[in-house]
């Protein structure tokens, strides 16, 4: 009898580099990233993730990524009050506050601590959620804040304009000695409908297959977490309730085959006994002694 198959599974191949628990990795990008992330700092790994807040364009991201490095902090010009609270064009709206100074304060406090962070990191995971934009004033904002749309331009990048603004980065990354992992989004972004969501993926993606034709395969990797949802698995089981974001289960396939695509086989079995000693200590008795 012929076995039947339930997926098509997506053959990730062994990078050619690995993770270990002694190298110090910042995360950027979507809110995928802030699971890949949180997982990670689960297991112990030494990680930043976000410093600027979730952001979506890899225009947002390759400029917080400069101001990072070159230690740019934020000013007035950079906020805007919207209800009550004031908003950084740049940052998230976690970093948002009720008073101005306390809005930049706040954010040039994580990009200190992601100077810093740069300074001794070696692996950065980029994750692209969307080559869709906008523009307030001409200036690109990395989240709108929920000021009225009309405030803003809307656009989609090409994929020259993606490469363009992300290879000056990934050179000056890769000249501190950092690798460089992308990935993109598998999460769908309705707001452009779905064909405008698989436009501004398919500019992700080719943008970066162009990118990494230029590095080797030791400074620049792509780690496949969009195809492994969407063509692996394809089923709104592996879906959130809002039918966009992965379930839990799709989480920890991709968790799963990133640990296997970027850790040997000593850390794997190092973050495992590391799991169990947190299933452990989050473990509450029934009868307190």
């Amino acid at each position: 009898m012929k076995p039947i198959k339930m997926t098509t599974p997506v053959v990730v191949e062994p990078s050619a580099f690995t993770i270990g628990h002694g190298d110090r990795i910042m995360l950027i990008g979507s809110c995928f990233t802030e699971n890949i992330g949180e997982r990670l700092h689960s297991m112990r790994f030494p990680v930043m993730i976000n410093p600027f807040g979730i952001l979506y364009n890899p225009l947002s991201i390759a400029d917080a990524l400069n101001r990072c490095i070159d230690e740019v902090y934020i000013d007035e010009g950079d906020v805007v009050l919207h209800d009550g609270l004031y908003h950084s064009w740049l940052h998230h709206g976690s970093f948002s506050r009720k008073g101005r100074q306390q809005c930049i304060d706040e954010c040039n406090k994580t990009l200190r601590q992601a100077n810093i962070f740069l300074q001794q990191c070696n692996t950065l995971v980029i994750t692209l959620g969307s080559a869709w934009y906008y523009t307030y004033g001409g200036r690109v904002v990395a989240n709108c804040h929920k000021v009225p749309a009309t405030s803003f331009e809307k656009h989609l990048s090409s994929v020259e304009e993606v490469v363009t603004v992300l290879k000056p980065v990934i050179d000056r990354l890769i000249s501190r000695g950092i690798r460089v992992i992308f990935t993109v989004s598998p999460v769908r972004h309705n707001a452009y409908g779905a064909h405008g969501n698989q436009l501004g993926k398919a500019v992700l993606l080719l943008a970066i297959e162009q990118l990494m034709k230029d590095y080797p395969a030791q400074e620049v990797a792509y780690f496949p977490s969009y195809e492994i949802i969407n063509d692996e698995l394809r089923d709104y089981r592996f879906y959130a309730d809002d039918l966009l974001h992965p379930s839990a289960m799709a989480e920890e396939v991709i968790w799963q085959r990133f640990m296997q695509t970027y850790m040997t086989e000593a850390t794997i079995k190092d973050c495992d006994a590391i799991e169990k000693e947190n299933r452990r200590l989050s473990h509450r008795p029934l009868h307190e002694s």
